[in-house]
């Protein structure tokens, strides 16, 4: 199980969103390099890595600061927000990002999905926000009409290499997570699912844990890592406990 720091870049600071309100923000810090040190520092594997900027806009933001963030850490990233256009995708792969999450394109225009999975096979994901069940796209600000069902054949179709979902509800908000949604997700795809939103304790990766043997790859956690509720170092050394366990006991 992998557990993405989440370093959300607005104004070239690293902040935090309340459901992904703009007006609802928190800086956490003023260097996102920074912090994406820290959070290595920690134990962390990955990192998840939001232009939200980019993803307000549609159009890259932060693209240097990220360049220097890709540049600074050992661990792979992965880059989510503002990517409309293979264009912007190479520039991003060429800085040294090691994966995309792509939102808004996934669901409006699903030749150029396609394309940007062919171009870039197993490195582009999709980011799926819904709330009350209902997709949302450009930075979670607009209704896209689909649900989870209606558009998950055509992505796997398409060539997607991961799923990442967030329960919009939820993040931020310290609520928790709720892993029959995840379950149910799971059982509509064969793709490796990402949880988002509402990952606040240690118990919620607990939860979410037993999930990883049906295609669960793993959690990203943003304010709970900020705010203290959550120790990665902890959780870090949990999951190695498991696998551990995993990989000793009897096959």
């Amino acid at each position: 199980m992998i557990v993405f720091p989440a370093v959300d870049i607005k104004d070239g600071r690293c902040v935090r969103l309340r459901q992904g309100e703009a007006h609802q923000v928190t800086v956490f810090g003023e260097d996102p390099v920074a912090m994406a040190l820290h959070w290595q520092d920690q134990g962390a594997r990955w990192l998840h890595v939001v232009d939200l900027d980019g993803a307000f806009s549609g159009e890259p933001r932060n693209r240097d600061l990220i360049a220097r963030l890709c540049a600074a850490v050992s661990i792979p990233v992965q880059l989510g927000g503002g990517i409309r256009s293979r264009e912007v995708a190479q520039a991003y792969f060429d800085a040294g990002v090691t994966r995309l999450i792509i939102g808004t394109i996934a669901l409006e225009d699903p030749e150029l999905f396609a394309a940007l999975c062919a171009a870039f096979p197993g490195r582009i994901g999709v980011s799926l926000d819904a709330r009350d069940g209902r997709l949302k796209t450009k930075g979670w600000v607009a209704d896209a009409g689909l649900t989870v069902e209606d558009v998950l054949p055509r992505l796997e179709a398409a060539g997607a290499a991961f799923v990442v979902y967030t329960d919009i509800s939820r993040d931020g908000m310290g609520s928790g997570v709720d892993p029959s949604c995840y379950a149910r997700l799971l059982s509509l795809t064969r793709l490796p699912v990402i949880a988002a939103g509402g990952v606040t304790t240690l118990v919620d990766i607990q939860r979410l844990y037993p999930l990883c043997a049906q295609g669960l790859q793993g959690a990203v956690t943003g304010k709970a890592i900020y705010t203290g509720t959550l120790d990665l170092a902890e959780v870090m050394a949990w999951i190695a406990a498991q696998e551990s366990a995993g990989e000793s006991s009897p096959q």
